[in-house]
């Protein structure tokens, strides 16, 4: 019963036919699961309905809770379903959050005891056993607070970028990442969306630093309460062309200005890949994983998936070694060397004949003017 095809042979071809399966026949309950996903193998977080270049991370998750029968339709539009943060494609999340309603195996006044959790189906590990193994459910909270939602129940949301220090200056990326702190406007660090129809761009960050990790890495730590569309990639942007010495470090509080910049200057967003929402922060909530919380047959069904993972991730640090050989035979120069090339945290960069400073490049249409526009041609389609 647990997420299992109900099937039984075809005369005419012998091949399993699978039966219909009745979902009022069992009860359902609203449950918080927490995740983990590599991003640059999928089109993003969210669940789109037109067709994708790759797959989105929402689309393997609810597609494998429709084969498991823990949802009727893979549509999160019939399930109450609710994200924590949005990721766009090439990002990754190691704490992501959702929220839905699933199939339950207890009555409604057994969901609520706890000494019936080992009796409910065991969702971490119906989920893992479909899923591609770049991605990973790692918690479920099978009694949210009372009118949770993942999106405004969280916090603060927790990113990390990052990025080699080579050739950057270091001291000067933290002064400029330090103005981002606390409550400003942050028009001039994302893309307007104007399908949202946002008009207020004021967002609050808890703390913006640079810390070291290990070989001449760093990571960009943030801590903000929301953020808008790309916000992050572009103030990445903005403070490695301060680590460059293109910029200084107070480019940060004048493009905060909306008088001294009404709309965003054009630059290009830093690279997606090496972007990580650590971690989605709520308030207190019950999660339970498979290491602890359900039983000795579930704690071996997880040594079984992380045994799995390890294989994953000793397979990309295995790779990770032989690009280092091909570096080291095909790179044979110091390619850090060249100049007049624009960092985006992607290793390659951009490459420019003479920087334009942030101050002296056109600047985009203002979100009254991007808001304005997207409403118009909405019109126009429903007229057509």
């Amino acid at each position: 019963m647990e997420g299992d095809e109900f099937h039984e042979c075809s005369k005419s071809t012998g091949k399993p036919k699978q039966k219909h399966f009745d979902f009022s026949k069992f009860n359902t309950r609203f449950i918080a699961l927490r995740f983990a996903y590599m991003g640059w193998n999928y089109n993003g977080l969210n669940f789109q309905y037109d067709p994708t270049p790759l797959p989105t991370v929402e689309e393997a998750i609810l597609e494998a809770m429709k084969k498991a029968k823990l949802i009727m339709d893979a549509d999160p539009a019939a399930c109450e379903f609710s994200r924590c943060g949005r990721t766009d494609k090439g990002v990754s999340a190691l704490n992501q959050v959702i929220s839905l309603r699933v199939r339950s195996n207890l009555a409604s006044h057994e969901q609520a005891e706890r000494a019936c959790d080992e009796k409910e189906l065991p969702y971490v590990t119906i989920l893992n056993a479909l899923l591609p193994l770049d991605i990973r459910i790692t918690a479920v909270c099978l009694r949210p607070p009372e009118g949770f939602d993942a999106r405004f129940s969280c916090v603060y949301r927790h990113y990390k970028y990052v990025f080699s220090g080579e050739n950057l200056n270091i001291e000067a990326m933290t002064e400029a990442a330090s103005k981002f702190e606390g409550e400003n406007d942050f028009r001039n660090f994302c893309k307007v969306d104007g399908s949202k129809q946002i008009t207020n761009h004021r967002r609050v960050i808890h703390s913006a630093k640079i810390l070291p990790l290990r070989d001449n890495f760093f990571v960009f730590d943030l801590k903000g309460s929301a953020f808008l569309w790309h916000q992050v990639r572009c103030m990445m942007a903005i403070l490695f062309l301060t680590g460059q010495g293109l910029e200084k470090p107070s480019i940060v509080s004048d493009l905060m200005d909306i008088e001294k910049y009404p709309s965003r200057p054009l630059y290009d967003m830093a690279h997606d890949v090496p972007l990580v929402l650590y971690d989605c922060v709520f308030p207190e909530m019950e999660w339970l994983s498979l290491a602890t919380d359900f039983g000795p047959q579930q704690s071996l069904k997880f040594q079984k998936e992380c045994q799995k993972l390890n294989g994953y991730v000793v397979d990309q640090k295995i790779k990770s070694q032989i690009v280092s050989m091909m570096s080291d035979i095909f790179i044979s120069g110091n390619i850090s060397g060249l100049r007049n090339t624009m960092n985006l945290g992607d290793g390659v960069g951009r490459a420019y004949k003479t920087y334009v400073p942030i101050k002296a490049r056109p600047l985009g249409e203002t979100v009254e003017q991007q808001n304005a526009k997207f409403l118009e041609k909405k019109k126009r389609k429903i007229e057509q």
